[in-house]
């Protein structure tokens, strides 16, 4: 795969001018992109980046973290707290993903999804409001591990890290192995519409525009 230099301003405005033109996949009346990583990756920078050029171009835009659907502690920590597997599979909940983020986006749906569900600090509920997405507004969501659950995607941008990379600026280097795992299981460059090499935050380089919009990809998790 061939990469050209890009400044996050000018990729956030070509990923922009993509999502505005697609037509969702679903047939309802909500696009929905990915912007996958780990959390060494600026996925939450680009996803704001990405929210405003919308914004810029009349669209309505959730933004949503995969760190906000965390599972309970008792949970995450069944096997340890330093347990990839667990972290690779056990963290995130996904069902929580499906139930109060994409079902109300589904056609017919009610655009009114819940932006936060559990509070890793305090380990308890967010309780925060619900928020509506109108008609024609984009949903993002950002967050490690996005690909293979079959979201369904309109788009899905994958922020990629070479082993050296995600080992210096990881803050967690228990979780390496969860990632090493994803690369063997799901292989995210391959599944994703758009490439990022994101080394260095500052000298970004992608892969350009799919010529066209792929379909969700089976869950092999």
């Amino acid at each position: 795969m061939r990469y050209e230099p890009i400044t996050a301003d000018r990729l956030a405005d070509a990923l922009a001018g993509r999502i505005d033109g697609l037509v969702p996949g679903d047939g309802g009346p909500w696009l929905k992109a990915a912007v996958d990583g780990a959390p060494a990756a600026p996925g939450e920078e680009l996803a704001g980046r990405l929210a405003d050029a919308l914004r810029a171009r009349g669209r309505s835009v959730r933004v949503v973290g995969t760190h906000g659907f965390l599972r309970p502690a008792s949970l995450r920590y069944e096997y340890g707290k330093e347990d990839p597997d667990a972290y690779y599979g056990g963290w995130f909940d996904t069902g929580a993903l499906w139930r109060e983020v994409f079902g109300p986006l589904e056609p017919g749906g009610s655009g009114r999804i819940l932006p936060d569900l559990w509070d890793p600090a305090t380990d308890r509920a967010t309780r925060s409001p619900y928020v509506e997405l109108p008609p024609q507004g984009v949903l993002l969501l950002h967050g490690p591990f996005l690909l293979g659950h079959w979201f369904p995607f309109d788009l899905t941008v994958h922020l990629s890290l070479t082993p050296g990379a995600l080992a210096r600026r990881s803050e967690l280097p228990w979780t390496l192995p969860a990632f090493r795992r994803y690369e063997d299981e799901v292989a995210p460059a391959d599944a994703a519409d758009v490439v990022v090499r994101a080394d260095d935050p500052r000298h970004l380089a992608w892969s350009g525009l799919p010529k066209e919009p792929r379909t969700p990809q089976e869950d092999t998790t």
